[in-house]
This record gives structure tokens, sequence and C-alpha cells, in this order.
């Protein structure tokens, strides 16, 4: 058996975490002793650990223990978890294409920064200076 602290540890995770995803019922069957303080067996950790991956995925809580209520309800929530997963699968690809786009933006600002620095270009980065600029120029 373990405490909050070393599930904690143990998960690259804080306590608060920890206790946030057990008080939002993350952990089913959490075990707590006499004085009702949270304990972990090996399952309440493998509990956890899915918690964070899907976390780490981006997947809600809501989504989360929408998932684990049908895993708790055994094999004929498959065909669901998968919807789930699909639906998951879908958000990161669209969140990865969103990143996509910022890090081609980002380039582009780094090249133009470049440029000013080396002074082959005037700045036309400054908000506080666009005024003075044409519109089209302002970036």
């Amino acid at each position: 058996m373990y405490t909050v602290k070393q599930v904690a540890k143990m998960l690259n995770l804080t306590e608060h975490t920890v206790r946030f995803y057990t008080d939002k019922g993350l952990v089913p069957k959490l075990k707590r002793d006499k004085n009702n303080i949270r304990i972990f067996d090996d399952e309440a950790i493998h509990w956890l650990t899915g918690v964070k991956y899907l976390k780490e995925c981006g997947m809600s809580i809501a989504s989360i223990k929408q998932f684990i209520d049908l895993c708790v309800e055994g094999d004929a929530t498959i065909p669901a978890r998968y919807e789930i997963i699909l639906a998951q699968t879908k958000l990161a690809q669209e969140q990865l294409e969103q990143a996509k786009q910022r890090v081609a933006y980002m380039e582009y600002k780094k090249e133009l920064y470049q440029e000013i620095v080396n002074q082959t270009i005037p700045d036309t980065t400054n908000p506080g200076q666009w005024s003075k600029l044409p519109i089209h120029e302002a970036i």
C-alpha cells in the first residue's frame, strides 16, 4: 500500500494532482484507512497511470471519467471506449495541425527578426511604430 506522497513521486505527479484525480472518481474502488486517508494498491496505481497518460494526450477530465466508467462496466463497453479514443485522436491531430501553423508563423517571425537584426530591412514588428507605416507594411 502506498500513500498519496509515494504515489505522486512514483508517477511524477503532484500530491494535489493525485488528490484531484481521486476526488473526481478517476480511481475506482479507492481504498482508505481507518482515518479516511487515501491508500493506494497496485490496481489504484494502474488506474492513475492510465489517467496520467490520457491527460497527457490532452483528454479532458470529463472524458477520462467517462472512459474509466466504461472500463469498470467491462468488455461490453469496448466499442464505446474505442469511439472515445478515436475522438481524442482526431482532436490531437487537429491540435497538431494548429501547432504546426504556430511553428511556421514563429519560423517566419524568426527570419523576419534576423533580417531586422542584420539591418537588411527596417523594423516593422513594433506595434507602437505601426502608425508611422503604410498599413500593408505593419506585421
